[in-house]
Formats: C-alpha cells, sequence, structure tokens
C-alpha cells in the first residue's frame, strides 16, 4: 500500500497528465504502439537479415524446414502483428492507468523490496507465464477454439522471424491480459518488467526463425530445458506436440514433447 501511495506522489510531483482522459489514453496507447511494434521490427528484421539475408550459408545446415514460405506469408504475418501490438499497447495503457491509480503492485524503489528481489520476481513471473501459456495453448488446440483462436498462428506451417507476434486478435488479447493481472498481485520493479518483455520478444522471434541456434548436443542446458526452433518446430509442424513458451518443463511433466 505504502508503494502504491508512492506512484500516485511520483505521478504528481511528475506533473504527469491524467491517462483515464480521452486525449491521454489515445496518446499513451499510440507511444506504446510505436514502441512496441518498433520493437517487433527491429527484432524479427535483425534476425531475418542475419540469417535469411547477410549469411545464409552459414546457416544453412541448421535450417529446420527445406521448403519455401508460402507466397505472402511474410506481408500476412506483419499484419497481424501490427493488431497484436496494438491490442498490447491497449494493455500497457491499462496497465499504466491501473499503476497511476495505485493498484498495481509496480514499484520504483529499489530498497523496497531488495536487489535480490529483482531476478526473483523475473523468475516467479516467468514460471507463472510459462504455467498460463501452456495451459491457455492446449486449450486453444481444441478443434471448436483452434478454427476461430489459434488458426492465423498456425497458418504459419513453417515459421519465420514474423511469425512471433502473428496472432488472430482473440489469441493476442489471451496473451496480452497476462501482464496487468500479474501486476495486480506480483510485485516487480519497472526495470524488471522491461527486461522480462525484452526477454519475451527475443524468445519469441528465436522459436519461430526456423533456424536451430541452440546446441545440438541433447544433454545441454538451453537444447534440454529451454525451447527453440528445433523444438517449437515441432509444434508448427505436428500441433499436438510441444505447448511451452520459454521451458519445455511441463511439456516433460504432461508428456507432450517430441
Amino acid at each position: 500500500m505504502k508503494e502504491n501511495t508512492q506512484s500516485i506522489v511520483y505521478f504528481t510531483l511528475m506533473n504527469l497528465p491524467d491517462f483515464t482522459s480521452i486525449s491521454s489514453l489515445f496518446l499513451l496507447t499510440m507511444i506504446f504502439f510505436v514502441i512496441i511494434t518498433g520493437r517487433y521490427f527491429l527484432v524479427a528484421g535483425l534476425f531475418y537479415f542475419i540469417f535469411y539475408k547477410w549469411f545464409p550459408a552459414k546457416f544453412e545446415t541448421r535450417k529446420i524446414n527445406k521448403k519455401k514460405y508460402k507466397k505472402r506469408q511474410f506481408e500476412k504475418e506483419i499484419k497481424w502483428s501490427v493488431l497484436t501490438s496494438l491490442l498490447f499497447s491497449v494493455a500497457g495503457t491499462i496497465t499504466v492507468i491501473l499503476w497511476q491509480k495505485g493498484y498495481t503492485q509496480v514499484y520504483t524503489k529499489i530498497d523496497l523490496y531488495g536487489w535480490l528481489y529483482l531476478p526473483l520476481s523475473l523468475v516467479i513471473f516467468m514460471l507463472l507465464h510459462e504455467t498460463y501459456y501452456y495451459w491457455i495453448h492446449r486449450w486453444m488446440h481444441k478443434p471448436a477454439i483452434f478454427k476461430i483462436v489459434h488458426k492465423v498462428h498456425h497458418d504459419s506451417n513453417i515459421a519465420s522471424p514474423f511469425t512471433a507476434f502473428s496472432f488472430h486478435p482473440l489469441e493476442g488479447f489471451l496473451q496480452a491480459i497476462f501482464l496487468p493481472v500479474m501486476l495486480l498481485i506480483l510485485p516487480m520493479h519497472y526495470y524488471v518488467i522491461i527486461i522480462q518483455l525484452t526477454i519475451m520478444t527475443f524468445s519469441s522471434v528465436i522459436n519461430h526463425l526456423d533456424i536451430d541456434i541452440y546446441p545440438k548436443n541433447q544433454n545441454n542446458v538451453l537444447t534440454k530445458w529451454v525451447i527453440g526452433a528445433a523444438h517449437h518446430a515441432q509444434h508448427h509442424k505436428f500441433f499436438k506436440y510441444n505447448f511451452g513458451l520459454y521451458f519445455t518443463f511441463w511439456d516433460k511433466i504432461k508428456k507432450t514433447e517430441r
């Protein structure tokens, strides 16, 4: 409660506007939209140019699928990703308003919980996010739900860096709501939130790269416990395996790993 009061004071001292006004809502959402779409194009574009344009021969043996991409696939993926970014932007705006009103557990002073809590909160969030995503992902693969919610993402049979945010708006909504809901419960420093969002973006692009950049040794920690392109490509190919987001432990526990 102390930090909630501090967040209200912080906004007052910084002379920031009341973000619940229509003009401020629109402006803040557009700022988030520019940041999120910029991050998407920067990271996805960088990986695309490095692995597919600048040094394709170097990574040819690590390419998972040898078939060519569907005609206009990138264009469609970017269209859906931009729409997803808009949904993420709205979620970001809602989160800021909740923070401004003192409803979230977002804090600004590190000494409130100490330095050790910074990485601990990141780990807790990622484990909870992994759990949420694994089960919601399996639910989205129920036939009736899949056709409405998840098919857009799987239209990319062979994933690309641009597949990372390519979701139907309903799936984008399910993806977007997790962060603001968790911030109502879990104390997180805003620096940790930025780090988490950066990890999420890089992880999603790497998982959809269709070029395996992790070690081939099955006993390697990255290969065994962290999802990469080789692991996630099996999901896009067979649909009923490998439902995880960052880690493989739920797939191992529930025996859905291929």
